[in-house]
């Protein structure tokens, strides 16, 4: 009976499970094939490694990869970290928690490519900010803040982007806790940090993973974020991986930085789920 069962419910996952696993699976298949010199866009196709030896010599990898690790991590943990004060707060409704928590949902509906022509406008050398330390006399002459070295444009769009994502995903878990838990540890002595360690967090550490993976994952392969806000000293892996196949055609070289950020994705979103339990795990031996 229950292999029959078994049977049936994958029966009925396949018609939009097994599309979704054959789509990624042909795709990165091609990748990691490409990456070894096979289905070559031009010229004969053999294995090799000197695609994979040329890209991970090279600095300019190096430093992409480093970068989108970077920005990945700040919006995975800075996102997160906004979003659950954000979510305590609007545990409990009151009078217009709904416009609130609608307006600050609101970025999940603008594109991210929008919302960086946005930001540009308003940093750019007569965009608001400009004209508003020009006004109360902090600068002189307007100052250059688009692409900025330090990725700081690049950083805010990711959490203006991805706090949303987080606070969608924290808020329902947070609102599942019964008030009665949260009262009696109250009753206790436990104060709002210590409700928080001890019982908000633990209680919520599926929701925070989820979070924490999803923004991971989405912050490493950017590319809208980063050609238009970002520095101009250095290039996302996804920027990069195009920069190889537009110069000269190196697909596979852009194959291997392909195959490079789909790893970085998935061993930074697993760092980042077992750190967080990890440490809610020692956290509550304090």
């Amino acid at each position: 009976m229950n292999w029959r069962r078994t049977l049936l419910i994958i029966a009925l996952l396949t018609p939009g499970l097994g599309v979704i696993v054959i789509m990624i699976g042909s795709v990165f298949y091609v990748a990691v094939m490409q990456s070894f010199g096979f289905y070559n866009l031009v010229g004969e196709e053999s294995f090799s490694l000197e695609h994979w030896q040329k890209v991970l010599d090279s600095k300019q990898f190096s430093r992409a990869l480093r970068y989108s690790a970077y920005i990945a991590t700040v919006a995975a943990i800075g996102s997160v970290t906004l979003a659950y004060p954000i979510a305590i707060w609007l545990r409990r409704p009151f009078r217009g928690s709904l416009v609130i928590s609608a307006l600050l949902k609101a970025p999940l509906f603008v594109p991210g490519l929008v919302a960086s022509f946005l930001f540009l406008n308003v940093i750019a050398f007569h965009g608001i900010v400009n004209q508003f330390m020009m006004w109360i006399g902090v600068t002189d002459a307007p100052i250059r803040l688009q692409n900025d070295r330090g990725a700081w444009g690049v950083v805010f769009l990711q959490l203006w982007k991805n706090m949303p994502f987080a606070l969608l995903l924290l808020t329902g878990a947070v609102q599942s806790i019964s008030d009665e838990v949260l009262d009696a540890a109250r009753d206790l002595g436990a104060g709002s940090f210590a409700r928080f360690r001890k019982i908000i967090a633990p209680l919520t550490v599926q929701a925070m993973q989820a979070a924490l993976i999803i923004i991971f994952i989405g912050a490493a392969g950017d590319f809208a974020f980063q050609v238009t806000a970002g520095p101009t000293n250095v290039q996302s892996m996804a920027q990069y991986m195009v920069f190889l196949k537009d110069s000269f055609g190196r697909w596979n070289q852009a194959a291997v930085v392909g195959v490079s950020l789909m790893v970085l994705a998935l061993c930074g979103s697993l760092v980042l789920a077992v750190l967080s339990r990890a440490l809610l795990r020692s956290g509550n031996r304090w």
